[in-house]
């Protein structure tokens, strides 16, 4: 009955599928992990499933590193209410306008690229960073909110995934150090770059988009959320009605500065505390403190910058950023119930089992290719590249020693599947802070990516079938 291991993720798949509620297909997808944990108490098992399913989510908590990230996906929304409440995005926005640097959809759009490349030191910083930046441009150029939700979520991975100077490198060096192979693991790392061949396209599928204008799918049609700045006279502007089902007004025109310092503290706290977790090595340090401890320190700076201005009272404040945090608990509870999942899946051995299809009797020329559809599945599955590349590594690095294959060939297939499968999947917790930073409907977000990202995993498998051929 080793099949039913993979019952969970195909319960969460369908029910996002047919019921489009992402909170109950995690939900019952706990549920069924945690019931077939429960081999031997099969009459009792629905009710101590129940109790497990609690337990588990529970048990979250205990992480230090997951109640971080948790806390962190709050304080986004009181950083977010502060910045519109300043007026400072109104005010970036047409600071930009007028002096002609986002004077056109396509260097509006090419901005949103070139901001998630920069902010390279971890995804979720860079999908915030590209994403408050770019939402009121959008707005005034009529592209839509789906669009940029896009192009930051299928930037903001690949280019942690390559360039590396981040938590993600050393994450994948720390789970490389334990094998002996003939290269070091740096250099396997970085010699996996050119065969991450997902990350490669679909960056190069996101700045053609972004420079010629040109999208397809349900995405062309994406709707388009603008906001009337003059509307009713004194009477604020309201913006889409976000995934939670709040709307989110953007306050007067302030100065650009409420908006700019604040991201500035946030990226440049980033990697102050990177090297400070880190000792002084910046690949070494610990992404979900330093994005906890700068997001921390942004929201500091920009509550007492609007305390300066005489504009807003302690107050104002304190109910501006927990109405903020409030708007984001939807969104919160999918990140908790992702992490319950996931560790609930990886006791019952889900990751294992798909991987190990893998293994048994492949021609050598399909093992890259088939490594990078199951780590697309499970990432898929589990919403985790992260937790994909723990699971796959230790498999796919006895691969590696016992039938002789190119260590970085194999790496990069792993860690293209992960990036792929998600970007697919709808209980991902970067999807859901795109979805955030954007201001996109999450499923409206998961439906018009959805197409880019397979034509890149299909492309990618094509590719690594070619170089298994030519190579092996």
């Amino acid at each position: 009955m080793e099949w039913l291991k993979i019952l969970p993720p195909l319960v969460a798949v369908v029910i996002v599928l047919w019921k489009k509620e992402v909170i109950l297909a995690l939900i019952m997808s706990i549920f069924v992990s945690e019931w077939l944990l429960l081999t031997a108490q099969s009459f009792m098992g629905p009710v101590t499933g129940g109790i497990n399913t609690l337990e588990r989510v529970t048990a979250v908590f205990a992480d230090a590193g997951n109640t971080r990230i948790l806390i962190f996906s709050m304080m986004v929304g009181a950083l977010l209410a502060y910045m519109r409440k300043s007026g400072g995005v109104t005010g970036l926005v047409k600071a930009l306008i007028s002096k002609g640097l986002a004077k056109s959809p396509r260097q509006v759009s090419l901005m949103a690229s070139i901001t998630g490349v920069v902010v390279f030191v971890e995804s979720n910083l860079s999908v915030l960073t590209a994403g408050i930046l770019s939402r009121g441009l959008f707005d005034k150029f009529g592209l839509s909110r789906a669009k940029l939700a896009y192009i930051i979520d299928s930037t903001s991975a690949p280019i942690c995934i390559l360039i590396l100077l981040n938590a993600w490198g050393a994450y994948v060096l720390a789970l490389l150090s334990s094998y002996e192979l003939e290269a070091s693991s740096a250099e396997i790392l970085w010699g996996s770059v050119p065969f991450n061949f997902y990350a490669l396209i679909t960056l190069a599928i996101v700045f053609y988009s972004a420079f010629s204008g040109n999208y397809y799918g349900p995405l062309a049609n994406s709707s388009v959320h603008i906001r009337d700045a003059e509307e009713d006279g004194d009477k604020q502007n309201e913006s889409q009605t976000s995934q939670t089902g709040s709307t989110l007004d953007e306050g007067e025109v302030g100065h650009a500065s409420f908006m700019l310092i604040p991201i500035l503290v946030m990226v440049g706290g980033m990697v102050g505390f990177m090297f400070w977790t880190g000792d002084g090595v910046l690949s070494a340090g610990s992404g979900s403190k330093s994005v906890f401890y700068a997001t921390s320190l942004a929201c500091l700076v920009a509550y007492f910058m609007m305390l300066a201005s005489g504009r807003f009272k302690h107050q104002q404040l304190v109910k501006i950023g927990f109405t903020g945090m409030s708007e984001l608990l939807p969104l919160v509870a999918i990140v908790l119930l992702s992490l319950a999942l996931g560790a609930s899946l990886k006791e019952l051995g889900t990751g294992i089992y798909i991987s190990q299809i893998v293994g048994n009797f492949l021609p050598i020329y399909l093992v890259a290719p088939m490594i990078f559809i199951v780590g697309g599945v499970m990432s898929f599955s589990t919403g985790t590249s992260w937790g994909t590349f723990a699971i796959l590594i230790p498999i796919g690095v006895p691969i590696i020693q016992t039938m002789g294959l190119p260590p970085s060939l194999i790496i990069g297939a792993i860690l293209g599947g992960g990036v792929f499968g998600d970007h697919c999947s709808p209980i991902s917790d970067t999807t859901a802070v795109s979805a955030i930073a954007s201001g996109c409907d999450l499923l409206e977000h998961v439906k018009t990516q959805l197409p880019y990202a397979l034509v890149a995993g299909g492309a990618s498998v094509i590719l690594y079938l070619v170089v298994g051929l030519v190579i092996l």
